[in-house]
């Protein structure tokens, strides 16, 4: 997931929006939602660096081309179970980004009120769990099976997070994924027991 030639990206359609995004517009999408932070000031200094920069990192790209390592393959969706989630995250999960998922120095938290809010795309199962069996753990000491990283995800986006409003108005224009529904599952004797 490069930044490089992310600048000669854009402007371009999504469909989350419904119309054809500019850079800032994207740029402020993760603010918002990953980051669950705020916007920033379109034509601001803030914005006007972090495009300069973009752009810089994307010097000599030509419009249009893929990167190496742009995106990460999508996984087949499959059925998260939330107990053996749990089991993973422990086990897996936990070292980097704290055992309550609260973060630490070396990973951002998963939820709670510091984590990507329920407009971010990593709410979305299938986007979390192919993220997490294409990239995690950041070391890759351990490889989770695409069960065990949909068996994570289902734990990890059925926390407690932010709720970004502005999702109600998310694919205007159709092409909602089936997994962008956010629902928080009870916390059970199992879990709290940990």
């Amino acid at each position: 997931m490069p930044w490089v030639g992310s600048y000669a990206r854009f402007p371009q359609y999504r469909t989350r929006s419904g119309k054809v995004d500019l850079i800032e517009d994207r740029i402020n999408d993760c603010f918002e939602r990953s980051m669950n932070g705020r916007r920033l000031n379109p034509s601001g200094r803030d914005m006007r660096d972090i495009v300069s920069y973009l752009a810089f990192l994307s010097t000599g790209v030509p419009v249009g081309v893929q990167m190496e390592g742009q995106g990460f393959p999508r996984l087949t969706p499959m059925k998260g179970d939330v107990q053996r989630g749990v089991t993973v995250f422990a086990a897996t999960c936990a070292r980097c980004h704290g055992a309550s998922g609260q973060g630490t120095a070396l990973a951002p938290p998963l939820w709670g009120p510091r984590s990507y809010n329920n407009g971010a795309g990593m709410s979305h199962i299938n986007t979390a769990a192919s993220f997490i069996h294409g990239l995690m753990p950041l070391d890759r000491a351990v490889r989770l099976t695409p069960q065990a990283a949909f068996d994570v995800a289902t734990y990890i986006n059925t926390r407690p997070r932010p709720d970004f409003p502005g999702r109600t108005r998310d694919w205007p224009r159709g092409g909602k994924p089936p997994d962008a529904d956010y629902h928080i599952l009870p916390v059970t004797t199992k879990e709290t027991s940990r």
